[in-house]
């Protein structure tokens, strides 16, 4: 028997269907949120997230805290039972204190845990659809919003007590929903005789004094386009276009670690605008945060009810070491447009063949 749940009390259905369920039959479907957190180049960085998968029936959520050399990660999963309002899972919950402004994140764990909340700094901004095919069926096809913003309250991790202030403690945050491979791994078919040969995807939102900028940009392996997304974000809420990014990235060599980038952007009146950016320290997303070819979780998978996981990752080890450059790496960035001096994210993937870098294969790095 079919119940409603409490969002069947709002106004607010776009289908026939009870909020309970979802438009889409896919497994695939998600809807889940990301924040980062970094003391600029101090050399801390949080990652964070929370996502419910209707069609798996699962919730759960993840944090990792880069300091040093050291990663520490905590993992809750759960049993979806109703579809609410509610955004928690065993020891880890977000309020929505004021939509679209102010988030507060609590994650209650002995090895890590912190009471974090976020104010936004520029409006949010709702990005260009992400599509990505595999034949005729979508594998990602998802909408998401971004904004860049500050933090306050506390964080404690390793034995550490950290106070978090909002003159030093920035980030991004997004939220997106939609499809995207998510739980146990499905069947791969004609992809596995057929694969797409590389990924590249570049997505890098800053905040400066005055505005903020979010670029995406995205590429198949012959550097076809397939997203393109950059704009400047006023405080009034005017969004800028900016135009075609032209990116030069310069890697460390012997690797696909990035070590300075410029992206030749066009404002609106036809000017250039260049930016010039620098990564500093990074957490690669596959290693502990649950994201594609993380092989201890991945997210909506099923490990059963009230399922927790910790875990401590030494990043000078080879054996974790190696995972890192097989897939997307989240880095702070200090960043330099014209006069202005911003922070923010620099996230990176670049997997197997992308012939604008030159790069001609899974095993090609920078000479």
């Amino acid at each position: 028997m079919n119940f409603p749940v409490p969002l069947d009390e709002y106004p607010i259905h776009q289908t026939p269907l009870s909020l309970g369920r979802v438009a889409s039959s896919d497994r695939n479907f998600y809807d889940r949120c990301y924040f980062n957190a970094h003391d600029r180049a101090g050399g801390t960085m949080l990652i964070t997230g929370f996502g419910i998968y209707p069609n798996l029936g699962v919730r759960d959520a993840y944090a990792a805290v880069r300091r040093g050399d050291t990663q520490h990660a905590v993992r809750f999963s759960d049993a979806l039972t109703t579809r609410d309002l509610d955004q928690r899972v065993g020891g880890y919950r977000i309020e929505v204190l004021e939509p679209l402004q102010r988030i507060r994140i609590v994650c209650e764990h002995e090895d890590l845990g912190f009471d974090l909340t976020w104010t936004g700094s520029f409006p949010a901004v709702q990005e260009q659809p992400h599509l990505i095919l595999n034949g005729s069926r979508p594998i990602i096809e998802a909408s998401r919003f971004a904004q860049l913003g500050t933090w306050s309250g506390t964080l404690a991790v390793g034995g550490t007590d950290l106070t978090v202030t909002p003159d030093l403690w920035l980030g991004s945050r997004d939220r997106s929903w939609g499809i995207r491979p998510v739980g146990e791994a499905e069947p791969p078919g004609r992809a596995a005789d057929e694969p797409a040969g590389g990924f590249w995807w570049l997505y890098v939102p800053l905040r400066f004094e005055d505005f903020a900028i979010v670029v995406i940009v995205q590429e198949n392996p012959d550097g076809f386009r397939t997203l393109n997304d950059a704009v400047r974000i006023w405080p009034d809420g005017r969004i800028e276009q900016l135009g075609w990014p032209r990116v030069h990235i310069e890697y460390r060599s012997g690797t696909r670690i990035p070590v300075a980038a410029r992206l030749d952007l066009t404002a609106a009146d036809g000017k250039p605008l260049e930016l010039e950016i620098r990564p500093h320290t990074f957490t690669a997303l596959h290693i502990g945060c649950g994201y594609g070819g993380d092989p201890d979780w991945t997210h909506g998978q099923w490990k059963g009810r009230d399922w927790s996981l910790s875990s401590t990752y030494d990043l000078t080890d080879p054996a974790v070491a190696g995972r890192v450059p097989w897939g997307v790496i989240d880095h702070v960035a200090q960043a330099r447009c014209g006069d202005a001096e911003g922070w923010g994210l620099f996230e990176h993937a670049s997997v197997g063949r992308h012939d604008p870098t030159g790069f001609a294969d899974w095993m090609s790095v920078a000479p």
